[in-house]
């Protein structure tokens, strides 16, 4: 299928346009939120039950979310589960807890390049030869990206749960409406869910008033069609078709039956198939049958496959053969695996590691503005002291616990206690964080607000006290030469403290 250059250009432009940067009146609109005396390690507020699945959000209008210009919610999916096609408002990364399956991205103005075998057409008898745009394979330890305004849907096709931690950033510039996390649905019925994001809305609103204004403009509608006829006629359509879909509140269920018709060159009976859905099902549907997809046949070819296609963009890039549109959009990766030991970026045996995602290893990030890091301590081990120099950290204890500590610009203790498994915490710019896993140890992953995140250590061999001459170390802190030394060349790992080290401390 021939690609259209200009359309993809201009949905290139309109997918990505200022993702550069994050709003400027969003530093403005939530610099107040930051003004912080208090964290609080959270789990989700609103649970909304779908038939093969839950979706659950944290409150974004508690302060630490709306500090960091972000939202966040957790789904499950069941076996056979389905999770219906939407977009969102605003960027995301996706983290997949547990469990495996399929996922579609619908890049606009990319071909339709997965295709129903010949093979499989024979084995039909004539069944007409679907294609659709490229479905990946997605497995634990995932990280995926995803644009706003770009249509997704998943589908479990393991044995066991699927469950994914999402983060939706509001705050960034490519999403242009507010800071109210919004998802809009293109099937199912997403009532429950759209009544709970209301309700949250209005409290981050604060207008009590919202009602009034509601039956204001409802109020003028009614006196137009009073004195016309034609839209009195059209408004008693719009009525019956509203009795017969009661229950549908996705985006094709209020347009005219008679447009999507001519849209969708189909028969009225199909349109009123697809706008009426029966019963509340929700947003998660079972499907009867195992889901029947043209999918790449193993995770581990398809992604040896993306790389190639990186590598060789990369080294034509500049050259004749770069297109600078199919092979930047359409076929870009969109997800890396960080559960794998092997590809950790800091490592020590006795302590932990950490996995890291940015612009550079996973190249869309830089559109959203957005990264991410996977970390494992061991039993007792810890994190030393450290801030992050230009993003909010937005922190989920995925196993075990840890003590986290933050520290405000005031000096003072904002946050020190238990973070649990299933609890979320934000660290917001510049406050300084220590961590320490429990005798179970710790995993988390952490999603930052930059795509090139960075943090500055306080102690250990590549911080800033490392970096500070010895007689400015001495006459900070009003300590001898002798103890400055030991202040900065007795840690001699990079990022970790191990529990023998602490432990010695403790007993001297």
């Amino acid at each position: 299928m021939a690609i259209n250059p200009s359309f993809l250009f201009l949905s290139l432009l309109f997918l990505f346009n200022g993702c550069l940067a994050r709003q400027t009146f969003s530093s403005q609109q939530f610099q107040n939120e930051c003004q912080i005396n208090r964290l609080r390690a959270s789990a989700p507020q609103t649970r909304i039950r779908s038939e093969a699945g839950t979706t659950e959000w944290w409150n974004p209008n508690c302060q630490q979310l709306r500090c960091a210009g972000v939202s966040v919610m957790r789904q499950t999916i069941e076996p056979n589960g389905l999770v219906l096609p939407s977009f969102t408002n605003a960027p995301q990364l996706l983290y997949i807890v547990q469990g495996r399956g399929i996922q579609g991205i619908v890049m606009p103005g990319c071909a339709e390049t997965f295709q129903d075998s010949q093979q499989w057409q024979h084995q039909s008898r004539g069944r007409f030869q679907d294609q659709h745009q490229k479905v990946r394979r997605f497995r634990q330890g995932d990280i995926i990206a995803l644009p706003q305004g770009v249509v997704h849907w998943s589908y479990n096709d393991g044995n066991e749960r699927v469950v994914t931690i999402n983060l939706l950033d509001t705050g960034n510039s490519a999403n242009q409406l507010d800071n109210i996390p919004r998802r809009f649905h293109l099937a199912g019925n997403p009532e429950e869910e759209q009544r709970q994001l209301r309700r949250l809305a209005q409290q981050m609103q604060g207008r009590s008033e919202r009602g009034e204004e509601s039956e204001e403009e409802e109020g003028e509608g009614e006196e137009e069609e009073e004195d016309n006829p034609s839209r009195r006629s059209r408004h008693q359509e719009e009525e019956e078709q509203g009795r017969e879909s009661s229950s549908c509140n996705n985006l094709l269920c209020a347009f005219d039956r008679n447009f999507l018709a001519q849209a969708f060159n189909v028969d009225h009976d199909i349109i009123r198939k697809i706008q009426r859905v029966r019963g509340n099902r929700g947003t998660i549907i079972r499907v009867r049958d195992r889901l029947q997809v043209v999918t790449p046949p193993r995770m581990e070819e398809e992604e040896r496959e993306e790389r190639q296609q990186e590598q060789r963009y990369r080294h034509t890039r500049g050259g004749s053969q770069d297109n600078g549109l199919e092979e930047t959009f359409c076929s870009m990766r969109i997800k890396e695996n960080l559960a794998d030991p092997e590809r950790a970026d800091i490592f020590n045996p006795q302590a932990g590691r950490i996995s890291t995602l940015n612009r550079f290893n996973l190249p869309i990030l830089q559109r959203l503005e957005l990264s991410a890091e996977r970390g494992v301590l061991y039993n007792r081990a810890g994190l030393i002291p450290q801030w992050n120099v230009n993003a909010h950290k937005i922190l989920y204890m995925l196993r075990g616990c840890a003590r986290v500590q933050v520290v405000n610009h005031n000096g003072d203790a904002v946050f020190d206690d238990n973070v649990e498994q299933g609890q979320l915490l934000t660290v917001p710019q510049n406050f300084a964080f220590m961590k320490q896993a429990g005798n179970e140890g710790a995993e988390w992953i952490s999603f930052f607000t930059n795509s090139e995140a960075t943090n500055t250590p306080m102690a250990g061999s590549v911080s800033f006290m490392r970096a500070l001459p010895e007689e400015v170390v001495a006459a900070s802190y009003q300590v001898s030469r002798e103890d400055a030394r030991r202040i900065k060349f007795n840690n001699k790992n990079t990022f970790f403290f191990t529990p023998s080290q602490s432990e010695r401390r403790a007993d001297a």
